[in-house]
C-alpha cells in the first residue's frame, strides 16, 4: 500500500475540503506513491517523535496538528520544526496530518470526546454553510433509474439520516441533431420531442465531480444537459463541534468530575457555577471559543472546549456552565480515532499511537 491509501482511509470521513481556509492538513513531507510500510500516529509531531518513528521503522507519521502551517523559506536547525522536517526527509518518512478537515467530520475529533463522557443523540453544533450544491440533469424514461442511481451511489442524495433523496418531475425536452452527432434518439436535422425526468438531487461539494462523472458515465444521451446550483443551506453532516444529551441530568460538580477523569486533566477552569443540573452539553475539542455563542443559542446547560480568554467566562452570565479543558486533553483521543481508522481500513498494516508526550502545556499543583 502507498501513502496514498493512508491519507485516503481518513479523508474518507473527513475530505480535506472540509478543511479551515487558513489550515494546511494533507500530505506535508513525502511522495504520496511512496510504499508505506509502517505509521507511527500522534497528536503533534515533535523531533521526539519523528526519532521515535526512526526507532520503531515507522515510514510514515499521522498526525492532528500540522506541524507546518506557515510557508517555510529555509531549512536550518533554527527551529524544532526546520528539524523536524529535515530529519524526515532526511531518513524518508512522509508526513500526514488530519487537522480541521477532521475537527468537521461528523465522525471526528468532538464525536470522539462526546462519546468518552457518555454523550447521547449527538449532533453537529455549528454545521458548514456553502458546502451544499444542487444537481439537475434531465434524463429520458427508460434511463432515469440508472442515472439516478449512479448519483446516489457517487455520494448523493444525502440529506440527514436520509440518503437517496431527490425530486422528479416528468416534462419533455426537445434537440435536433446536428450533422456530426450520434444521437441517442431521434433524427439528424430534425427537432425531437423526447419524455424525460427532471433530477434534482443534493451533493456535496467534495463529491461534486464525482457524482458529475458517474452520472455522465451511465447517461445515454451525447451531450447531457444539466445545471448545477449552490445552495445556502447547512450542511448537516460537517461542522464544528458537538451537542447531546445526557440520558439522566447531573450535578454541576459531578460533571466537572466526569470530564476531568475522562480527559486525565489535574485542574479544569470554568465560569461561575449556574445552581442548575447538567444535561444537554455542547464541547469542540481545541480551541473553539468562536461557538460559544452558537451553544448558548441551543440552550446547552454546559459547553466544554479549551483556549478560553479570561473574559470570554463572563460571557454565559450564569445561562451556562462555561468549562476550559485544555487543547491536548480535548483533542487527545484523536490518536485512537486516526489509528482505528487505518486498521479498519488494512487490518494488517503495522500502525502504532505514538508514546512520546507531546502536551506543550504543563500543570504545577500546589501540595497544600
Amino acid at each position: 500500500m502507498t501513502v496514498k491509501d493512508i491519507l485516503n482511509c481518513i479523508t474518507e470521513i473527513a475530505p480535506l475540503q472540509w478543511q479551515e481556509s487558513y489550515d494546511n492538513a494533507g500530505l506535508q513531507v513525502g511522495d504520496l506513491n511512496a510504499e508505506a510500510h509502517k505509521a507511527l500516529i500522534c497528536l503533534d509531531i515533535t523531533e521526539e517523535v519523528v526519532d521515535e518513528a526512526i526507532a520503531k521503522n515507522c515510514n510514515v507519521i499521522v498526525s492532528h496538528h500540522p506541524l507546518i502551517f506557515k510557508g517555510l523559506k529555509h531549512l536550518t536547525p533554527q527551529t524544532y520544526i526546520e528539524r523536524s522536517v529535515m530529519k524526515a526527509i532526511k531518513h524518508d518518512i512522509a508526513m500526514i496530518s488530519m487537522h480541521t478537515n477532521l475537527d468537521n467530520s461528523c465522525l471526528g475529533v468532538s464525536r470522539v470526546l462526546a462519546e468518552r463522557l457518555g454523550l447521547k443523540n449527538l449532533r453537529i453544533l455549528q454545521p458548514l454553510e456553502g458546502h451544499l450544491k444542487k444537481l439537475v440533469v434531465y434524463v429520458p424514461l427508460s434511463a432515469a433509474d440508472a442515472v439516478r442511481n449512479a448519483m446516489f451511489e457517487a455520494g448523493a442524495g444525502c440529506i440527514g439520516n436520509y440518503d437517496s433523496c431527490s425530486f422528479n418531475a416528468q416534462g419533455q425536452g426537445s434537440f435536433r441533431a446536428g450533422e456530426t452527432a450520434h444521437p441517442y434518439v431521434g433524427e439528424i436535422g430534425k427537432v425531437h420531442f423526447e419524455d424525460e425526468v427532471r433530477i434534482e438531487t443534493v451533493v456535496p461539494k467534495h463529491a461534486l465531480n464525482q457524482v458529475i462523472a458517474a452520472m455522465l458515465k451511465v447517461h445515454p444521451y451525447e451531450e447531457v444537459a444539466y445545471d448545477v446550483f449552490a445552495l445556502e443551506n447547512e450542511f448537516q453532516q460537517a461542522g464544528a463541534g458537538m451537542i447531546g444529551e445526557f440520558e439522566n441530568p447531573m450535578e454541576e460538580t459531578d460533571f466537572l468530575e466526569l470530564i476531568a477523569e475522562t480527559i486525565g486533566s489535574p485542574c479544569l477552569r470554568h465560569s461561575a457555577l449556574t445552581g442548575r443540573k447538567i444535561q444537554r452539553v455542547a464541547l469542540c475539542g481545541g480551541s473553539g471559543s468562536p461557538f460559544m455563542g452558537e451553544a448558548l443559542r441551543q440552550k446547552a446547560d454546559a459547553y466544554l472546549t479549551a483556549d478560553i480568554k479570561y473574559h470570554d467566562f463572563f460571557i454565559p452570565e450564569k445561562a451556562m456552565l462555561l468549562i476550559d479543558g485544555g487543547h491536548f486533553e480535548t483533542e487527545q483521543f484523536t490518536k485512537e480515532l486516526i489509528y482505528e481508522l487505518i486498521r479498519k481500513k488494512f487490518p494488517t498494516f503495522a500502525a502504532e499511537i505514538a508514546e512520546t508526550k507531546t502536551n506543550s502545556v504543563h500543570y504545577f499543583v500546589r501540595n497544600k
